[in-house]
């Protein structure tokens, strides 16, 4: 007889680039070369500071203990620091709160502020994460639809209305936006706080894209800094290629930092302390870091675009972030329907926009995080398909 699983994981699927992977991985058992340009695992190194930091502080006998939960001050204070430096704002390290990854930060703050009853909204195309957080919490996702039509930013006469029809509690947001890299600016923020504030709503703004392929970053924290009903997460996952070091932050005010504490504490037992230290040295990196990186990005979507040209999809050159999302031919029923067409003719793996969301269908993602002769070889791969549709 089998254990009950716990009713917050009735309708949880597996994550769907886990069970793609466990696909992709038995199709190369068979002998079958897969180009995967569909998962954002940025494949650059982080700052080599960073690494020397990191092997530094792990062979002293004394950073191998638990951690403080709060994070290390030298690490807050460094977080700030970029935040200042690179947002304009002007929080302290009070306002930090250093995070196993900023995928954990949204499951803590679901887990401290949504519970049975409660609703949120989600963008729709939007990060799965965010819907998957709400139903494990207990509450009610609502999705907020976004369209191509209004270059997938966020109508807030629309987002006014759920809000005040739905006595929604907290209010999912991300931009640059994964997966279209739709950019925000100030003033979008600016009215979305305001609405926030009348309904008391809780934004959580979840900014990891802001520095890649796009020249002017922009943060909530922009419009008043820290604000009562506005959490942002960040991370040096896609900005410092540090995906697999796990570290993110939040930024908000103290009293959000001590609730979400409350939670964290009973789930983690700190950070390690060089990786603390090896993100200090990461963050100081400079603006040559950033420039260096995204003469690298520049390059492979260059190539990313000539693959989509060869799909006959349609896109927007002006994207942020380490994505191009596009829009499939009609002769393609589906994004599945191109995305299984081209794997099971060349063995690339691009993403299904209809992963991300209803609003989704129609669309593919390609992921920039393959090298240029990677990315040459998919474009050979696709010229040489026989009887192709595409090309």
């Amino acid at each position: 007889m089998q254990i009950k699983l716990a009713s917050r994981l009735g309708n949880q699927k597996e994550y769907y680039f886990s069970t793609k992977l466990k696909q992709l991985n038995e199709m190369k058992e068979n002998g079958i070369k897969i180009i995967n340009l569909g998962i954002g695992s940025p494949d650059l190194p982080p700052p080599e500071s960073a690494v020397l930091s990191l092997i530094r502080e792990s062979g002293r006998i004394d950073t191998h203990g638990y951690q403080s939960y709060r994070g290390l001050p030298e690490f807050r204070k460094a977080i700030a620091n970029f935040y200042n430096e690179n947002y304009l704002t002007d929080i302290n390290s009070d306002n930090v709160l250093p995070l196993i990854g900023s995928k954990e930060g949204l499951m803590h703050i679901a887990m401290t502020y949504l519970e049975e009853g409660d609703v949120a909204l989600i963008p729709n195309p939007g990060y799965p994460t965010y819907e998957a957080v709400t139903r494990m919490a207990g509450a009610i996702p609502v999705s907020y639809d976004l369209n191509e039509e209004e270059n997938w930013i966020i109508n807030t006469s629309y987002l006014e209305y759920l809000i005040n029809n739905h006595s929604v509690k907290v209010l999912f947001l991300n931009y640059p936006h994964m997966p279209t890299g739709a950019m925000a600016n100030i003033e979008l923020f600016k009215s979305i706080l305001k609405i926030a504030t009348k309904y008391n709503v809780l934004v959580v703004n979840d900014n990891p894209y802001s520095f890649i392929l796009n020249d002017n970053p922009v943060s909530a924290l922009q419009v008043e800094g820290i604000h009562p009903n506005l959490i942002e997460l960040n991370s040096l996952s896609k900005s410092h290629n540090m995906a697999g070091w796990r570290i993110g932050y939040m930024i908000s005010s103290e009293d959000h930092i001590n609730n979400v504490l409350r939670f964290k504490t009973n789930m983690d037992s700190g950070m390690f302390l060089p990786l603390q230290m090896a993100a200090v040295s990461a963050l100081q990196a400079g603006v040559s870091w950033f420039k260096d990186l995204n003469n690298e990005y520049f390059k492979r979507k260059e190539l990313a675009l000539e693959i989509l040209d060869l799909l006959n999809c349609t896109y927007s050159k002006s994207s942020a972030g380490m994505f191009i999302w596009a829009k499939i031919p009609d002769y393609f029923k589906s994004g599945e329907e191109l995305s299984d067409y081209l794997l099971d003719a060349t063995g690339i793996f691009i993403t299904p926009g209809s992963v991300f969301g209803s609003r989704g269908n129609g669309f593919i993602r390609i992921s920039l995080c393959s090298n240029l002769n990677v990315l040459s070889e998919a474009i050979n791969k696709i010229l040489s398909i026989p009887n192709k549709k595409v090309v």
